[in-house]
């Protein structure tokens, strides 16, 4: 191969945790990747941090692919015996497929076999593993910014907890959180989609239906499934791991706003995977009003690029309208890294993501009066909140005045931004598999934080994009904004609540009511 070729930036590939070899790898299977091109212009900032937003067409025209690129892609590739199997000029992603032995020979790598622990809890993952940086032919530098696929190791972990036999003293239907979180009455997300990731397992619509008629709700939401490639929706397959994530994430969103529709895109459980979905759900059509994201891994685990490539798409969203909601970790300040410092876990540690971080709830689920709320963190049943300030993202400007710890140089983004109750041994009544138990988790704030969502917006009549800049709206050290209850009382590991924004729960616990009172005052339409 004669090409020049130059390197992809942030195309660097470290060794896959616990990864062991697996055999030889068949060079002659086809091999899938994404490659994401460069925008033909910045989304401007104030257009991400809103009010205003732009419909799908003006950013694709505005902020999208130029058809140029896309085809240098499929001239260059195209030589190196790649073909383009799809172009998303909206999304900026164009489709390639060859040998494994073409992609490795293509993109300047070497490919393995190898396997490595299922994040869900089930039997090593065999898979394609890579090391080092990728390159491409020299006329598609700083044309390509991603090349993703080629390492298909198991990319997030589910951010769910199960409460252990007799841990659990208190548990919460979700419908019952509405009154304990004050969500604004008169509103159920009506006209409004509400969007959820999934990395596998799936759901069955009988399940759905005997679980939403236990909670007598007036109407159950309608939920569909969307396939990204060669993914699907196979529900009754693991019970004990990413059915419940499925589960959870529905019925939890489902209860708390039965008028949203749901739309729950299934990837597989790889970087590309992860990125595809997320891309598909923001640029579909109608837009959704929330997005849910309960899958994630420490930022340590991402390629550069990988992190690079999300956050933009969460840019785009904010751009639409769409409000990102991701679950800060369940694996206390170190999250689950293992090397003894403080780590956040990626997208929630995203600028454009809004991070939700768990408490530990003592309230009365009949009244839904509060006697207590603290930190999740340190209990019977294991885990703790996600939490702590990103080492991949700079200290937002909207988040400036609210007390971030500044350790790193150049100060890091704190998360997480918002809280809910997370802690197993208070968690969720939910239905999986056929079987009622009690699961907890950031997993289940997520989806619990876009169902309030969904409901401001349907109560304001637009969607709300990029909450942050209203949310931290005279936030300063020590305290908290409009619509919060601050959380005051314990530690996720290397860091302590505390009157104000904290590195365990963020600005708080929602008051949905005063929440909408404040959206109301600070952004009047």
């Amino acid at each position: 191969m004669n090409e020049r070729c130059v390197p992809v930036p942030g195309s660097e590939r470290s060794v896959a945790h616990r990864v062991r070899p697996a055999g030889v790898l068949d060079g002659s299977t086809a091999v899938e990747a994404t490659v994401v091109l460069r925008r033909r212009a910045e989304v401007p900032e104030g257009l991400i941090t809103g009010p205003e937003t732009v419909s799908r067409d003006e950013l694709a025209r505005r902020y999208g692919a130029r058809a140029a690129d896309a085809e240098l892609v499929r001239e260059a590739l195209g030589r190196l015996g790649l073909r383009v199997t799809a172009v998303d000029l909206a999304s900026r992603r164009v489709t390639v497929t060859g040998t494994a032995d073409e992609m490795a020979a293509a993109f300047r790598t070497r490919l393995v076999r190898a396997a490595s622990p299922d994040p869900t809890g089930g039997e090593p993952v065999a898979h394609r593993h890579r090391e080092g940086p990728l390159e491409v032919p020299a006329e598609l530098a700083g044309v390509v910014v991603a090349v993703l696929g080629l390492d298909d190791r198991p990319q997030a972990r589910p951010h769910l907890r199960r409460a252990r036999a007799r841990a659990h003293r208190i548990s919460y239907k979700p419908s019952q959180l509405a009154e304990v979180y004050h969500f604004p009455p008169g509103t159920d997300g009506s006209g409004r989609t509400l969007a959820i990731i999934e990395l596998g397992g799936g759901f069955a619509d009988s399940e759905l239906d005997t679980y939403f008629a236990s909670l007598g709700l007036p109407t159950a939401p309608r939920v569909t499934a969307v396939h990204i490639g060669t993914a699907r929706n196979v529900p009754g397959r693991a019970p004990d791991g990413a059915d419940g994530e499925v589960l959870l994430d529905i019925e939890v969103a489902g209860a708390l706003a039965p008028g949203a529709e749901q739309k729950v895109y299934f990837a597989h459980n790889t970087d590309q995977g992860f990125a595809d979905a997320l891309s598909t759900a923001v640029h579909d059509t109608p837009t959704p009003t929330a997005l849910s994201i309960s899958w994630g891994a420490a930022e340590p685990f991402w390629t550069d690029q990988a992190r690079a490539v999300i956050d933009e798409v969460f840019a785009d969203a904010a751009a639409l309208g769409v409000t990102v909601c991701a679950a800060a970790g369940d694996n206390g300040s170190g999250d689950g890294v293992g090397d003894g410092l403080p780590h956040t876990d990626f997208p929630a540690s995203s600028p454009h993501a809004l991070a939700c971080g768990g408490t530990r709830l003592d309230a009365d689920p009949a009244t839904g009066h509060v006697r207590h709320e603290r930190v999740w963190g340190g209990n019977a049943a294991g885990g703790a909140t996600g939490g702590g300030v990103s080492a991949a993202f700079g200290l937002p400007d909207w988040q400036t005045t609210a007390g971030v710890p500044r350790d790193g140089s150049p100060p890091g983004r704190g998360v997480p931004d918002v809280s809910g109750v997370a802690d197993p041994a208070t968690g969720y009544q939910v239905l999986v598999d056929g079987h009622r138990s009690v699961i907890g988790g950031t997993s289940a704030v997520a989806p619990l934080w876009a169902a309030l969502t969904c409901r401001l917006a349907q109560s304001l009549g637009r969607p709300l994009g990029m909450l942050h800049p209203l949310l931290y709206a005279g936030a300063r050290p020590g305290r908290t904004t409009r619509g919060f209850r601050e959380i005051i009382d314990g530690t996720n590991g290397e860091f302590s609540a505390a009157p104000g924004w904290n590195p365990c729960t963020g600005l708080g616990v929602p008051d949905g009511t005063e929440l909408l009172a404040s959206l109301r005052e600070l952004a009047p339409h």
